[in-house]
């Protein structure tokens, strides 16, 4: 059921009233039809004592879920709530990826109280996943998926669906494997529903397969749900068995995270895997301060160009005042360059072998650009600057500004459009090339191409 924030703040009241007033029947009955992701919103907008309580509510199915979309805090503080019962409860009905991913956001005492009280089973098929990388496919997949193989029926297939598919994570999609696990082809539940019985699977299956690899980079599988619209994807290991698979959910949730991430570099902030309004002030802080120091000490070299050019200052003060335009032109035509770029690598648009092709492109962008803001800049110099605000604008010095912007806008978007590609050749996330980095590099070249025009044209 959807609901406004009207409708989230009546309801919040309505259950901080019931808890109160201790008249849980009605607490139930006002949060046991909304989707999981509504009960923990409105969960998390209440006293914190009153979390556990309201929890204990909730059907096991649909407590399971709820606690799968509670912050990771509240997360922590129920586990320490709950008798060992009713943490193996929860842990039963948890998919197993969404277990695993609980266990890495735990500290190393709740993580021990998890895995002491999950079975032998779940708590092996944990470990396994734990010990992949960190960024791998492995780590985001989970290992409940329906198998079949080659002899069955149409109609033993749909019996080992209804005697297993309670407990796993999806029914939609099968995959059929040899007695080695090898991975021989899928199907879906819909090709099983309109074959005839006695067909077999081997009949029915297709053997067009896409699969990603256990250390596979999970942003580049995450890519692969995006391009082709799967809703599965199966994982296998260097020998091609079959070991799991990375369900849609997850692969949305690593974009958003690799998103986030990319979003918090490109303001050079170092990424922060925790929701805002849980992160500490000193840890944001040291999130942004290194990055920030590293910024205030490279702007230095800006400093040191205008000092070195004092003497041309001094002998046409006008000059001054059209330094701050031309420097924040050159840094947003840089950030417009690399910003473009960036999302076309994330996207696997653009490649190493595509530089010259993006420079080529780029190229001719900055010059009609450089020509458009030049042109209209001149006829602000001239009309407003001039003869409006009386400013000491000659037409030497209106050229002095207007070629300097070309020559900017032009070295602006030739760094803008490179340094993420090159930064990505060899290693660096390109992120870091964005906005910070490239305006400070653009200021110092924008003055310099300005002081170069000023000393040959002005003679200074």
């Amino acid at each position: 059921m959807a609901r406004n924030e009207e409708n989230y703040e009546a309801l919040i009241e309505s259950m901080e009233t019931y808890l109160k007033e201790k008249k849980y029947v009605q607490a139930r009955e006002a949060i046991v039809d909304l989707e999981p992701f509504d009960i923990a919103y409105v969960m998390e907008a209440l006293p914190e004592d009153t979390i556990p309580i309201v929890f204990r509510l909730l059907p096991k199915e649909i407590a399971a879920e709820v606690f799968v979309e509670l912050d990771t805090d509240s997360q922590e503080d129920l586990i320490k709530s709950f008798s060992r019962a009713e943490l193996k409860e929860v842990l039963d009905e948890l998919y197993l990826d969404d277990a695993v991913d609980i266990i890495e956001e735990m500290p190393a005492n709740v993580v021990k109280r998890i895995l002491s009280t999950a079975d032998a089973e779940t708590r092996q098929n944990i470990n396994n996943i734990l010990q992949y990388p960190e960024d791998s496919t492995g780590s985001i997949m989970t290992t409940e998926y329906i198998d079949l193989k080659t002899n069955m029926t149409v109609e033993d297939a749909l019996k080992r669906i209804r005697r297993v598919g309670q407990d796993m994570e999806t029914i939609n999609v099968m995959y059929v494997t040899d007695p080695a696990r090898h991975l021989l082809g899928y199907m879906t539940i819909r090709d099983l529903l309109m074959s005839e019985e006695d067909q077999t699977v081997e009949e029915i299956m297709d053997t067009n397969i896409i699969s990603a690899s256990t250390l596979d980079d999970q942003e580049e599988t995450a890519r692969k749900f995006e391009r082709y619209d799967f809703l599965t994807m199966p994982v296998v290991d260097k020998e091609n068995r079959l070991v799991g698979i990375v369900t849609i959910d997850d692969a949305l949730d690593v974009l958003v995270e690799e998103t986030t991430e990319d979003i918090e570099r490109m303001a050079a902030i170092s990424p922060s895997y925790k929701p805002y309004l849980n992160t500490g002030v000193l840890e944001t802080v040291k999130s942004r301060i290194p990055w920030l120091l590293l910024l205030m000490v490279s702007a230095t070299f800006t400093g040191q160009i205008i000092s070195s050019f004092e003497d041309a200052l001094a002998a046409v003060t006008i000059l001054t005042a059209y330094i701050p335009m031309l420097m924040d032109t050159g840094g947003n035509c840089g950030s417009q360059a690399s910003v473009t770029v960036i999302r076309g690598i994330s996207l696997d648009e653009i490649e190493l072998k595509d530089l010259l092709k993006v420079i080529w492109k780029e190229m001719r962008v900055a010059v009609i650009i450089g020509c458009i803001l030049a042109v209209c800049n001149f006829g602000k110099l001239m009309l407003v600057d001039r003869l409006l605000l009386h400013n000491p604008i000659t037409i030497t010095v209106a050229l002095v500004i207007c070629l300097t912007l070309v020559f900017t806008v032009f070295a602006a978007k030739l760094v803008g459009c490179t340094l993420p590609i090159l930064a990505k050749a060899i290693g660096f996330d390109p992120a870091v090339m964005a906005s910070p980095f490239i305006t400070t590099i653009v200021d110092a070249i924008s003055l310099l191409i300005y002081f170069r025009f000023a000393q040959t044209l002005l003679q200074l």
